[in-house]
Parts: C-alpha cells; sequence; structure tokens
C-alpha cells in the first residue's frame, strides 16, 4: 500500500502556512500544493474543503465571497498557531521532500513497467516467429527478415525508453509532471501494445 502524502494533521497545518503567504481560494490551494510537489501529488476538493472548514470552525481561517469563488484568509489566532508549531513545520517540509522523490519514483517505475511490457510482447512475437518459421541454413539464420525486425523493434523501444525518462526528468525539473499526463502514457502504451499485437495477429 502506498503510504499517505501527509502524515496525520499535517495537511491542516500546510494548509495554514499556504494562507500565511497570501489569502487564496480552494483551487489555488490545490494548485499550489500540486506546485510544491512538482505536479507528482494533487489534492482533491474532497480532502482540501472539509480542512478548510475545520480551521474556519477553529477560528484559524475566515473566508469571503469573491464573485463566484470563495476566499480563505489566515487570523491572527492562526498565524499564531503556525509560531507555536514552526518546528513541526519545518518537519512537514522534510515529510513534503521525502513524497516528491517517492512518488517521482513511482512514475519512472510505473514507465519501466509498461516497456517491460512491450519487450516480453517482442520477445514472446520472436519466439512464436522462429518456431512458425520455414527453416533455413544455419548461416541464414541471424539475417532473417524476422529477426532483423525483432532487433529493429527492440532498438526502437530502447531508444523511446531513454528518451521518455529524460523528458520525464527534465519537466519533474521544470513543472513537474501531473497525473493526467502519467494517466496519458499509460493509456497510449496499453493502446501501442494492442496495435502491435493485433499486427501480429495475436491478443491483448
Amino acid at each position: 500500500m502506498t503510504p499517505p502524502v501527509f502524515a496525520h494533521g499535517s495537511l491542516r497545518l500546510y494548509l495554514l502556512s499556504l494562507l500565511a503567504e497570501q489569502p487564496r481560494h480552494g483551487y489555488e490551494l490545490i494548485t499550489a500544493l500540486s506546485d510544491r510537489f512538482g505536479g507528482t501529488y494533487s489534492p482533491s476538493a474532497g480532502t482540501i474543503y472539509p480542512r478548510l472548514a475545520k480551521l474556519e470552525e477553529e477560528g484559524l481561517v475566515t473566508k469571503s465571497s469573491d464573485g463566484r469563488k470563495t476566499v480563505y484568509e489566515i487570523t491572527d489566532a492562526g498565524r499564531a498557531e503556525l509560531a507555536a508549531r514552526e518546528p513541526e513545520l519545518a518537519g512537514i517540509e522534510d515529510e513534503v521532500t521525502d513524497s516528491v522523490r517517492r512518488l517521482a519514483d513511482e512514475v519512472r517505475s510505473e514507465v519501466d513497467s509498461a516497456m517491460k511490457s512491450l519487450r516480453a510482447d517482442l520477445a514472446s512475437a520472436a519466439r512464436e516467429a522462429k518456431r512458425t518459421a520455414t527453416p533455413t541454413r544455419a548461416n541464414e539464420t541471424s539475417t532473417t527478415p524476422s529477426n532483423r525486425a525483432v532487433s529493429d523493434a527492440e532498438l526502437i523501444i530502447s531508444k523511446f525508453r531513454q528518451q521518455i525518462r529524460t523528458d520525464l526528468r527534465l519537466q519533474a525539473a521544470r513543472t513537474g509532471v501531473d497525473d493526467s499526463s502519467v494517466d496519458l502514457l499509460r493509456r497510449r502504451l496499453a493502446e501501442v501494445r494492442a496495435e502491435f499485437l493485433g499486427s501480429l495477429g495475436g491478443k491483448a
């Protein structure tokens, strides 16, 4: 089971720290959290708003309407709470750093897993092609069109894997990688695999 991004009670304090920087509405808080995590974590509205309501009940934040948006602002009591728990807040920042690293590792792991699945399909296709191929002389085996195609395909996959990992690392360092991008990659790889197997006469 993947460990939670925030320990119990930590998100509440972290929201206070974000509001201490400036008043924000709910979506801005979600965006700010996503930015702090380099796009690897984006909390849902169902995670954020109940905690904001609790902070308001405790008198640590106030809310006001700005058109259709509700803006939250920290109170003096909220600032006093932050000041009293400053050492704890520093520990939360360390937790965020650790979580960003862990979530980035999970993204890389998912990409690696998808690529391994494609390579396994290629290997299986190569074995099937070899099994059903017309027998040839020993010195011709290594240069059959089937074997050349498999080698070319494996080279393509290897280059793609290296490039996508480079792209991921660059993007994570710039603005982060969000969940939607990872979902898109997962879907497209699955589609490519299914289409590829279909061209071989196999099943996904």
